[in-house]
């Protein structure tokens, strides 16, 4: 997921002393010093200076994940313990979390693993747990959900290891996965259950090897960013628009970064899934401002209704002029619900216009979209209960006005967790308010790249598939996250069913026939 943003961090830290030690025989690894600088933190995303009273502190952020960050020396197998206190001084209360970016060969991921609500004013302490995977590099930060231009200040970032530090592990040799003298069609095998594709990035269509791949394997695709809103809304033409109709909300839509998959899609026949029209991320923050333009005030309710009003017409319009019958359907909103509050996030769609804005986008989406559309609201960690129930509460919100048709799953998933009976009972729930279900996005990470590692990943796709078999009749899609690892956003952990190369893995073979894989 692509994040453009220009953000200035200010760290303060002033007295203060504490130790740092780093050594195998001592459960303290860590103990953050501010006394005399900013103790190897920096700013993600931003500059950093330092003041002094033994805090870090972030100002200037424009979305959730700026922070300040350090980089650790974690030892794959360890098990750490992880705590830090932060304070905001802004709103009544907010979420935190402790995060994780580690990487492989310059590919990074995340983990989230720590939450915790801060009251204003007061230092709210977060704890929580890690253990180490096989990484290059891994980097500590803390960041909000939500309340993407919050000042909050850290303190006593602490990590210990209860268990002492393993010694390192010996590397395991990767699999070698060899080129298959046949292989079979996903989209053929699933053809009479539900559609089978794969997102795709803009890098594809400049290889026919990638192109033939997709349409050997797959019915349907999705444009990993090129239909996200930063990709789409055409801001100096907006502002041009403005200027000559006088019209805050004139909105002007391009389809540039997409017309490669577009035409593909057209010229062969493959389905393509519309991702995203509302999202609180990869928006221009220039969409939420008077004149368009960030040092203006934020527009008004009405302006934002028509706005979003207008983005979708446009969106819509365009798409059924140029491609028509290619996108069946969208993600009318995306990721709406907050993983602390499990409601909604305190976006700018939310602070603008209310906790009605779902509702208005879809009552404009369904007003614009052709006929036979189908409009989705997706969102990731569905297993997880508080989230679930977050999620349900939403569709239950959506439903009654019958402009909702589905609920499209995120699967970012390990072979770890979620655990394939809380995939179940998610279907379930979800299954049971009568909407039409889709996988929008699956990929399942490992650590390593050896066989032992694959053959758990393939075993954990084959159980996936058999929970989506069983609920097929309800089940427009599945999708998986990427072509291959190499072009995965999880890369650095071989997500996906194709390696580098595009040689089937084992996981290919699993949900080929999930049903007889051993």
């Amino acid at each position: 997921m692509g994040k453009k943003i220009l953000v200035f961090l200010m760290i303060l830290s002033l007295l203060g002393s504490c130790v740092s030690a780093l050594a195998d025989d001592e459960k303290t690894i860590y103990t953050s010093d501010f006394s005399k600088d900013a103790d190897g933190w920096y700013g993600r995303g931003a500059q950093s200076a330092r003041t002094g009273d033994n805090t870090l502190k972030t100002i200037g952020r424009q979305s959730s994940w700026n922070s300040p960050g350090r980089d650790f020396d974690l030892v794959e197998g360890g098990k750490y313990n992880l705590s830090v206190e932060v304070k905001q001084d802004d709103l009544d209360s907010t979420n935190f979390m402790i995060s994780i970016a580690h990487s492989v060969d310059g590919m990074e991921t995340y983990e989230n693993l720590a939450f915790g609500k801060a009251k204003k004013g007061e230092w709210t302490t977060l704890t929580g747990s890690y253990t180490a995977g096989h990484f290059d590099r891994s980097v500590l930060y803390v960041e909000t959900t939500g309340a993407d231009t919050l000042d909050f200040e850290i303190r006593a970032f602490t990590v210990t290891a209860p268990e002492g530090v393993p010694e390192p592990k010996p590397t395991e040799p990767p699999m070698v996965i060899e080129e298959a003298d046949s292989v079979p069609s996903l989209k053929e095998i699933y053809a009479e259950k539900f559609d089978f594709g794969s997102a795709a990035p803009q890098m594809v269509f400049r290889d026919p090897k990638w192109m033939n791949l997709m349409q050997e394997q797959f019915s349907i695709l999705t444009p990993e960013n090129e239909m996200k809103p930063d990709a789409v809304l055409d801001v100096n033409a907006s502002k041009a628009l403005l200027k000559e109709t006088g019209d805050e909300t004139a909105v002007a839509v391009h389809f540039d970064a997409a017309k490669a998959l577009l035409r593909f899609a057209q010229n062969n026949g493959i389905k393509v899934h519309g991702h995203v029209l509302i999202w609180h991320s990869q928006t221009p923050e220039v969409f939420f401002h008077e004149g368009y333009d960030a040092k203006k005030p934020l527009v008004s309710r009405e302006v934002m209704l028509g706005r979003m009003e207008n983005y979708i017409k446009g969106v819509f319009e365009y798409l059924d002029a140029n491609y028509p019958g290619v996108v069946v359907s969208w993600d009318v909103l995306n990721e709406a619900i907050d993983d602390g509050s499990n409601w909604l996030r305190n976006s700018n769609w939310k602070k603008i216009i209310g906790e009605d804005y779902p509702n208005f986008a879809y009552a404009y989406a369904r007003k614009y979209a052709p006929e036979g559309m189908k409009l989705y609201y997706n969102d990731y960690n569905t297993a997880v209960g508080g989230k679930l129930r977050g999620i349900v509460k939403l569709l239950n919100t959506l439903i009654p006005e019958g402009n909702i048709d589905g609920y499209g799953f995120q699967m970012h998933h390990n072979v770890s967790f979620p655990s394939i009976q809380q995939i179940r009972t998610a279907v379930e729930t979800i299954g049971a308010l009568g909407l039409r279900l889709r996988v929008s996005e699956l990929d399942v990470t490992v650590s390593n790249n050896s066989e032992a590692s694959f053959k758990k990943q393939a075993k954990y796709y084959a159980d996936v598939m058999k929970i989506l078999i069983d609920h097929a009749d309800q089940f427009e899609a599945v999708q998986v996250w990427g072509l291959t690892d190499m072009m995965s956003w999880r890369g650095s952990q071989f997500p996906l069913l194709f390696d580098s190369r595009g040689n089937p893995k084992p996981a290919f073979w699993a949900v080929a026939d999930p049903e007889n894989y051993q």
